[in-house]
């Protein structure tokens, strides 16, 4: 269960992690801003990214201005998501920016640090470009971080003297919070370092294990329960929510329409792989009906990011006829004009196959888009001719 900034700050806040001083605010709450010192940021509570572009990032030199800001960001949409709350703390003048978090590595099955002098962007863009800018340390499951190894870490981050001793102390406190609370992540980006050697937590990311909360009844001080965090699902996964569909909004523009749970996640990671950009996570479950399948075709033609689908069907449970017929009968009816790459094999392929062939027989011109692979046809090629297929829609 993701918390929002503000939650992931009290969290900090209580382990003595340094976070800037900041109020809560809503639209029933504005009393809050006398407790807080001018300039200020005024941050959108949002699980979405891209606050800063979307305005939703912004600063105030008085009080007066920040009610403005603040009247102009509640109730406003960012991805499918109404901001609600609002977060408003003190600008901090900032002179370095890292990154450091806590994950499990699920390839080792261990808790892995991650830390780097390029704080402030994407982690996943540096570590595909400047892979020699992100350290990586890892601990066994359970095992303590003694006092050398944070040493070692904030030495790694760049830091000597009394930020040593600070970034050391914060490497600590953050992998406590990480092992303490079941966390699956808990990040910092970025640790800034201010004029004065002070260094501040300055955005805070924390992903708790829902299913272990039981055992942590002090986030109950703090207002942190359970939650299905409905408010913060897009409209496509409320959608998808109401239909029986396991599907997650990702921000890229290749839709993916896969069989289960398993392929679906594997093929992210192969899209990603291969240069691509998924746009979903999606699960059919076993045996899906007809309805289901078409439905789950329109969530993700629907959807105007994505520019090319990629589909894979393993038939075995579920047999291949009858999500040829499925993907025949909604290509029928809705015409779409997007490219589909697709791959199928198993139970009832031969049927499944003659099903399609027949349809592009009747209607080539409808059909011209979709092609749909055997199983002599690696995988690996399929998604990297999906991916060309998006970038000439470009």
């Amino acid at each position: 269960m993701r918390l929002y900034e503000y939650e992931a700050k009290g969290l900090f806040r209580r382990h003595m992690l340094p976070v800037p001083n900041s109020v809560v605010v809503d639209e029933n709450s504005l009393c809050e801003l006398y407790k807080v010192i001018y300039p200020v940021v005024i941050k959108a509570q949002t699980f979405a990214g891209g606050r800063g572009k979307a305005g939703l990032v912004q600063f105030a030199t008085q009080r007066g201005e920040a009610e403005e800001k603040i009247a102009g960001m509640l109730g406003k949409k960012h991805a499918g998501h109404t901001v609600d709350k609002v977060l408003v703390e003190a600008k901090v003048s900032v002179e370095r920016e890292l990154y450091l978090a806590v994950v499990v590595d699920r390839l080792e099955h261990r808790p892995m640090i991650i830390a780097s002098q390029r704080g402030g962007m994407d982690i996943e863009e540096i570590a595909r470009k400047e892979p020699d800018a992100i350290l990586k340390y890892y601990l066994n499951p359970g095992a303590d971080l003694h006092a050398f190894m944070a040493r070692n870490i904030a030495s790694g981050l760049g830091l000597s003297g009394v930020l040593l001793a600070s970034g050391a102390h914060i490497i600590n406190k953050l992998y406590d919070i990480f092992r303490g609370y079941d966390c699956k992540v808990a990040e910092i980006n970025p640790l800034v370092i201010c004029g004065g050697g002070t260094v501040y937590a300055l955005d805070a990311k924390v992903d708790l294990d829902e299913d272990a909360m039981f055992r942590h009844p002090q986030l109950r001080e703090l207002g942190i329960v359970a939650r299905h965090e409905v408010g913060e699902l897009t409209e496509r996964e409320k959608i998808a929510k109401q239909a029986g569909i396991p599907y997650v909004d990702l921000d890229g523009d290749i839709g993916v329409f896969p069989g289960g749970a398993g392929f679906g996640i594997a093929a992210i990671d192969l899209i990603q792989h291969y240069g691509g950009r998924p746009a979903n996570f999606m699960d059919s479950g076993g045996a899906p009906t007809q309805e289901k399948l078409r439905a789950m075709l329109s969530l993700l033609l629907d959807n105007p990011r994505v520019k090319a689908i990629f589909g894979a069907r393993f038939g075995g449970i579920s047999r291949c006829d009858d999500w040829a017929k499925a993907v025949v009968k909604y290509v029928v009816e809705n015409r779409p004009q997007k490219p589909m790459i697709m791959r199928m094999a198993g139970n009832m392929e031969e049927q499944g196959r003659k099903i399609l062939e027949q349809a592009k027989a009747e209607n080539p011109e409808l059909f011209s888009k979709i092609k749909v692979y055997a199983y002599d046809t690696p995988i690996e090629h399929v998604i990297e001719e999906t991916i060309r297929a998006a970038q000439t829609q470009d």
